[in-house]
């Protein structure tokens, strides 16, 4: 595997990683302190992602919108989530596992 390959590869995993709330400590090095906060309580509270249920300026993080933890400019942003309890967010209304 060559270094372009390895550098796409590392890239991926990094980004998987990120998406899963289980990021390796090489790709946190340059996330804003709260997100790292808010993935370590994640995997340590054995929280999901839930979308769509979040208050102006009250998530936890985004997909693509903005980059860190309260920065959602409106409420019920189905980009934005809010780190709940694993199984809660399938009985909350509008709450939802994958940003719209």
């Amino acid at each position: 595997m060559n270094s372009n390959h390895l550098l796409i590869a590392s890239a991926l995993v990094g980004a998987i990683g990120l998406a899963s709330a289980q990021v390796p400590v090489f790709a946190q090095q340059g996330m804003p302190q709260i997100v790292r906060d808010n993935m370590a309580r994640a995997t340590r509270d054995k929280l999901e992602k839930c979308y769509g249920i979040n208050a102006a300026a009250k998530n936890d993080c985004a997909e693509g919108v903005h980059s860190c933890a309260g920065q959602a400019t409106m409420m019920r942003d189905t980009k934005s989530f809010v780190l709940v309890p694993t199984g809660v967010c399938a009985k909350i209304a509008g709450g939802s596992m994958k940003a719209m």
